[in-house]
């Protein structure tokens, strides 16, 4: 059968799994991966084991292609004159500004392809390029290493910064750190010098410090923070505050706040005025709070006091996403003991989530439907592509992805997707939604009572019914 034949029955029958092969080839090429892994690295090199070899082995058990690691590496073994200890050697060993690279790499790769398929959301603010930021902890991993096999604790190994371009819906940078216990606000010097003029930095209150604000406003740059209880100097409220109106969960008020840094020897550049924005709730959140207060440097010409409320609400985009990384995708495994693999499997999950929204970016396009901005499911499109992929990567060898895809432009990358996403079915890949929680029944049954029986359990339930 004729490479052509094989190609197109898997694009009739499952194309997203094409498209995600075809923007991973795109994206990811093996000279582009070893190229990134000898420009960055300084203490691996590279020898019989390539990067790229390891970052697509690695990729199949992130994706769920795989079931884990060991078994991505047997299913490949073909590709390795090393051994598996090799491997995971490899991965212990990949430096974190290696995994950094990697996640720019793919915005870099994949912001034109969006761009090119016309499929950006609505800019949350004109005029600024809005970037959301907040930290993810890595969950704790399986007791392997020696030094952990004895403890009750769980090993956790590692944490990173995450930006999110919620226009493009990528995230363009992380800032991977080792240790679990450092504070996240210990890599902000990281994260200030990505800031660039006419960006808008969304954030929580934890990176609220005066350090971070003067720095951002000094690079010619914006934020959107919530303001933090102790960790702004000579706090200095100006004037009182003035209703303006109300947002979708609460009445808005504005004031004006100055804070000092005392870093600055210069006492005009020293002194920061910036407007605060208090969101009186309708609602508490669910740590009781009934207020919420946030900071920018934002002219009011350009945001008013309810825009600076609701883009804050914004943030929340982000979460959604950790947790499409969550539920969709094997971002943490568990059996990664040593902190630089575990980051590098998140980096690889963060960049297959940019591949999972370059193709819904992809079918929103091709089917013309703003809605499926928010309705495709990400479980589900993972669960299509998990259960086809493997089988199409045996009909088609790798090389003739490479051939086809590695080298062609955004623009001509840009139509096969829409060709192939206007013969995808999108109502298989819709979420379905779910009415409203409700709370859990109280539950019977004496602590001794430890198992029950279905079928007896059911069968009272039967006899319940005849006896009606």
């Amino acid at each position: 059968m004729s490479l052509g034949k094989v190609f197109d029955r898997f694009a009739k029958h499952s194309p997203v799994t094409v498209m995600m092969r075809g923007i991973l080839e795109f994206a990811f090429p093996p000279k582009a991966l070893d190229e990134l892994f000898r420009e960055h690295a300084v203490e691996q090199y590279e020898d019989e084991l390539l990067f790229s070899t390891t970052v697509n082995t690695l990729a199949l058990a992130v994706a769920g292609i795989r079931c884990s690691v060991h078994d991505a590496y047997k299913a490949c073994q073909d590709e390795f004159s090393v051994s598996v200890n090799s491997l995971y050697n490899k991965l212990k060993g990949v430096e974190t500004q290696v995994s950094q690279a990697l996640v720019r790499l793919s915005a870099q790769r994949l912001a034109p392809l969006i761009k090119a398929l016309r499929a950006q959301d609505t800019p949350l603010l004109a005029g600024y390029r809005v970037k959301i930021f907040d930290g993810k902890h890595l969950d704790g991993t399986e007791h392997r290493l020696e030094e952990t096999r004895t403890l009750n604790s769980s090993p956790l190994p590692g944490q990173a910064l995450v930006v999110l371009d919620p226009q493009l819906r990528l995230m363009i940078d992380a800032f991977p750190c080792e240790d679990a216990y450092s504070q996240e606000r210990s890599l902000l010097p990281e994260v200030l010098e990505t800031v660039q003029k006419g960006d808008l930095w969304t954030e929580d209150r934890n990176f609220c410090t005066t350090g971070f604000l003067f720095g951002i406003v000094n690079r010619g740059a914006h934020f959107l923070i919530r303001q933090h209880a102790s960790t702004l100097h000579g706090k200095k409220v100006i004037g009182r505050k003035r209703r303006v109106g109300r947002c979708e969960t609460g009445v808005v008020y504005e004031q004006l706040l100055e804070i000092h840094n005392p870093q600055e020897s210069d006492l005009e550049r020293a002194i920061l005025t910036l407007r605060r924005i208090t969101i009186q709730l309708d609602q508490p959140t669910r740590d009781g709070e009934t207020e919420i207060r946030i900071l920018t440097n934002l002219p009011a010409e350009d945001a008013d006091a309810i825009c600076v409320a609701e883009l804050y609400r914004k943030r929340w985009t982000i979460e959604y996403a950790f947790q499409e990384l969550g539920q969709s995708l094997n971002s943490e495994i568990n059996t990664l003991c040593y902190p630089r693999a575990a980051l590098l499997a998140f980096c690889v999950a963060v960049n297959t989530y940019n591949v999972m929204s370059v193709l819904k970016a992809a079918m929103r396009s091709a089917h013309r439907d703003p809605s499926l901005l928010m309705d495709l499911s990400g479980y589900y499109l993972a669960t299509e592509i998990s259960a086809a992929y493997w089988g199409m990567m045996i009909a088609i060898e790798p090389r003739h992805w490479t051939k086809a895809f590695a080298t062609i432009t955004a623009k001509e990358m840009a139509r096969i997707l829409k060709d192939l996403a206007a013969q995808t079915n999108v109502d298989r890949f819709r979420k379905n939604k779910r009415g409203p929680k409700h709370p859990p029944p109280a539950r019977t049954g004496g602590y001794k009572e430890k198992h029950v029986s279905t079928a007896r359990l059911l069968a009272t339930r039967t006899k319940a019914k005849k006896k009606k």
